[in-house]
Order: structure tokens, then sequence, then C-alpha cells
């Protein structure tokens, strides 16, 4: 696929369509174009109640991964709880929903053993060269690494981890919901069960990004695997190593190194619903 020099967003086309949802402003774009991919995608910006489309005052930031779930998660109902107890202040939230997600979701430097996130990297180009260029442009988001965040559940929280782990510059927090991080570059082998995952070892290659900060959640029913005998489920083990590799990397603070465990929670939309307000209040609450 060629690509051209264009400035980001000169040749972006969609549709445009705003409503009033609870308290909340939502406007949906429809059919977004990528010159890197050929996914049409749609978007859904949560705006808060206090938005003002002649552009007065800025917010902070969050983009989703998987937008299509925000109301199996109640993302409008949580936002409007927190806004009315002043419990965060108001946030634009960008929920992107899945194109091609086995293959626009993952890690962008390389796909897995069975080359799923083959278009990781295009999607990554589309997050930072595209969509959020022309966010800036036509929202008044807040400068600041401690304003943007991106987050994601599954597969979309690998990717999100991904795309703030390689794009420091732009966004300066994480907020991964079960994350797939058994996402590997080789096949299982018995000798060495936990070897090439992907996202770990990216990690233990990296330096430290000054600013970040990681808040990761798994439930303890999230699956059943066990792939190294330990007697602990594959995503919490998978979750605690990557965490123990930020450590050595230097992220200590409670607050920029966030764990929630989650007693019989499972991989579900109703599990990370339920812990949804714990990480915008850790991303955005004052």
């Amino acid at each position: 696929m060629g690509h051209s020099n264009r400035s980001a967003s000169d040749q972006l086309h969609f549709e445009f369509h705003k409503e009033q949802y609870h308290s909340l402003h939502l406007h949906r774009l429809r059919n977004f174009r990528s010159e890197y991919l050929t996914t049409l995608f749609s978007i859904d910006i949560f705006l808060p109640p206090d938005y003002d489309a002649s552009g007065a005052g800025s917010f902070p930031v969050l983009f989703f991964n998987d937008g299509q779930d925000m109301e199996a998660v109640r993302l409008a109902d949580t936002l409007t709880a927190l806004y009315t107890s002043q419990q965060i202040p108001s946030v634009i939230v960008v929920a992107i929903h899945a194109g091609e997600r086995l293959q626009e979701y993952g890690t962008a430097h390389r796909p897995d053993y069975r080359n799923r996130g083959s278009k990781a990297h295009f999607y990554t180009k589309f997050i930072v060269e595209e969509l959020f260029p022309h966010l800036k442009k036509t929202y008044p988001i807040r400068e600041g690494l401690e304003h943007t965040a991106f987050a994601g559940f599954s597969l979309g929280g690998l990717s999100a981890m991904d795309i703030v782990w390689n794009n420091h510059q732009l966004f300066g927090k994480a907020g991964v919901f079960s994350g797939s991080f058994w996402w590997r570059h080789c096949d299982f082998c018995e000798d060495d069960p936990d070897g090439g995952r992907i996202m770990h070892q990216l990690v233990d290659m990296g330096l430290h990004r000054p600013g970040l900060k990681f808040w990761f959640q798994t439930g303890t029913m999230d699956e059943t695997d066990d792939r190294n005998g330990n007697g602990v489920i594959d995503s919490i083990d998978d979750t605690l190593d990557l965490i123990e590799i930020l450590k050595k990397r230097g992220y200590h603070h409670k607050h920029d190194l966030h764990y929630r465990e989650v007693k019989n929670g499972i991989h579900h939309p109703s599990t990370w619903g339920e812990v949804l307000p714990e990480f915008l209040k850790w991303a955005f609450g004052e």
C-alpha cells in the first residue's frame, strides 16, 4: 500500500453525527478512513456535560480500544456518576470500534507466531498520525502526558499497552483490563513455557520512559489455563511478570504502577465495567 506524505487528517473523510446521551454529549464518527488500513472505523466520542462547542476550556483525553463495548461496560453511566459525585474532572473519551481485530490489535513491531497482529503497526500509525491529530484540531484536548491515556480490554489491552509504551511522547497512561500478555512470537515449548512473550521482551529490552503510568486488572476466573503448572492462571501470571519487569525498568511508585485483581472476576465486560470507575479515578481523579 502506497503512503503519501500528506499532512495528518487532510484527506480524511467520514460521517459525523451528534446526540445527547445521558448528560453527556456524544459525537459519532462513521466511516472514518485511514490511508494505512482498509477498515472504515466507527468512533464514539463521549464529551462531558460542560463541553462547549465554541472551544472554551480544555480536557484530558482517554482513548479506548473495542469502542463497541462501551455500552456493555456502562461507560456513559459511569462517567455520569463520577461527574455528579465530582470524583473525576471532565474528560473526553474516544471509543474506537474494533475493525479487523485479530490483525490490527497486537504488538506493532512484530506479529505473533501465527501472524496475528500483522496490521498492528498500521493501526498504531492510524492512531498517532491520523486520528489523534484530527481530534486535536477538532476538540479542546489538554496538552501533557498526565492528561492523555489509552486503555483496552483483553487483546485491546495488549494493544493499548503497546501503543503507550512505543509512543510515550503522546500517551502518559495505560489502562489494561485482562490484557492478552500471553501474545508470543513462538509456539508453546514445555522446556520454556513462559518464553517468547512479546510484550515482556519489548519492555525488558527498553529503557525507562519518564512520566509513564500503568494500571492493570485481572480476574481470578479470567481463564483456567496454567501452562507452567505453578498454580496461577496464565492471565494473572503474565500480568504479574510484566509488572516485575516494569519495576526493573524503574517504575516503583504505587500510583505509577497499579494492579487490581478481582476475586471471581471473569474475562467479560461485566467484570471490566465493575472496575472501570476505579480505573477512571486512578487515571484522572484529583
